[in-house]
């Protein structure tokens, strides 16, 4: 991978400026000089390690040389945004001296306390937190829903990213037991597999195989599960790539729709239709899904659940939108950028819909976005708990 140099340079830049500041901090206020000397040296080591880390070509490298990149840089950013919170808690007790008082020591501490907070809160996230199974339960009534799925049940998953567990499954078949113990009348997993390659989903067959519900597992693709982010040789073996992701749901008795629609039926009359979508949402992301290829006719009165991947499918074609007749859509995608704390998220300021049940102006078209069992770019989550949705139907 190439790093643009100028950002790079910045960013080592100021770096150096936050440690060097803090390096002098130590060695003006501890009567001992190990502190000092640890401070400079470990920022030195770790600097030498991360420019080489980054050096690797993990675009197109192993999915082991991906996992090595994604702690590495995680834990870059574990040290040093405590770091930032310690030097901007410590600029603001030295104010007082512009005025020719003496610094606030209470401040300098509480930036000391408060960045060490903030090193175990990643920490927690990625040792603790991110193996946390959440089981939330949401009733959904729906207009129309034939009697015999008043009380249907219906367990969501998604945003796996079995890549970030190698070859380790202890979780994702913890997750599986758990999932089946809440004995569901459907399964449907909303996208997002793997990481880069389909090849990291090989051991996590056999477990995700075991899933069982009445009416069995749906599944859709998300925008990880392309191919996208990786670099390939040649477009025939991104194709191959495609195919064995293909394969692999199939050897798990996964029914993985491509713009496609299942019904299910109770009885000879009663009946629901799963519309299930490939990626659709806002740039940077590529839209391979097409809802009329799915299922032509929205505005029919058959009840409709949508499968897909993205919320801002729902929020932009879908909410307030009187001739689709589709009463719940089930996303996932957001992850809540990992990071929350009850109902407040930074995700907010990507997607207004990043995790929750969610309602157009009129009620008609209902949202749930499942912010996933899995983790990508950070692995840690730290709130935002890995989250099993189960979903009971009820009857408007």
């Amino acid at each position: 991978m190439r790093i643009p140099m100028l950002p790079m340079a910045i960013f080592v830049l100021f770096n150096l400026l936050i440690d060097s500041y803090i390096y002098r901090a130590l060695k003006r206020r501890c009567k001992a000089k190990w502190p000092a000397v640890v401070q400079w040296w470990s920022a030195a080591v770790l600097y030498m390690v991360v420019l080489g880390v980054l050096a690797l070509p993990f675009k197109s490298g192993s999915n082991q040389t991906l996992l090595l990149v994604m702690w590495t840089v995680f834990g870059y950013f574990s040290i040093y945004i405590p770091k930032y919170l310690f030097v901007i808690f410590d600029l603001l007790a030295r104010v007082p001296k512009l005025f020719g008082r003496r610094r606030l020591k209470w401040l300098s501490l509480t930036g000391a306390v408060v960045s060490c907070v903030v090193f175990i809160l990643f920490w927690w996230g990625a040792l603790i937190n991110r193996f946390r199974l959440d089981v939330k339960e949401v009733e959904i009534p729906m207009a129309g829903l034939p009697a015999q799925f008043d009380g249907y049940r219906i367990v969501q998953l998604s945003d796996l990213h079995t890549g970030t567990y190698g070859n380790d499954t202890t979780f994702v078949s913890r997750l599986v037991d758990e999932v089946n113990r809440l004995d569901a009348d459907l399964i449907v997993f909303t996208g997002d597999i793997v990481n880069r390659r389909s090849d990291e989903l090989t051991p996590f067959v056999r477990p995700l195989s075991r899933l069982r519900a009445r009416d069995g597992v749906i599944s859709i693709l998300g925008n990880h599960d392309y191919g996208d982010y990786a670099v390939w040789a040649s477009d025939s073996l991104k194709q191959e790539n495609m195919q064995l992701l293909l394969d692999m749901q199939r050897d798990m008795h996964w029914d993985l729709l491509l713009n496609d629609t299942r019904f299910i039926r109770r009885g000879e009359s009663d009946s629901i239709a799963v519309i299930g979508v490939e990626n659709i949402g806002d740039p940077p992301f590529h839209v391979y899904g097409s809802l009329p290829k799915a299922y032509p006719n929205t505005g029919d009165s058959v009840v409709k659940i949508l499968l897909s991947h993205n919320p801002a499918h729902w929020t932009d074609d879908i909410s307030n939108h009187s001739e689709h007749n589709i009463g719940l859509t089930l996303s996932g995608h957001t992850h809540a950028m990992q990071m929350s704390a009850g109902r407040i998220s930074p995700a907010v300021f990507r997607y207004p819909t990043w995790g929750g049940l969610y309602a157009d102006a009129d009620s008609t078209h209902l949202l749930y976005v499942n912010i996933g069992e899995g983790t990508v770019g950070m692995p840690a989550r730290i709130g935002a708990t890995p989250e099993i949705t189960l979903i009971t139907l009820k009857k408007k």
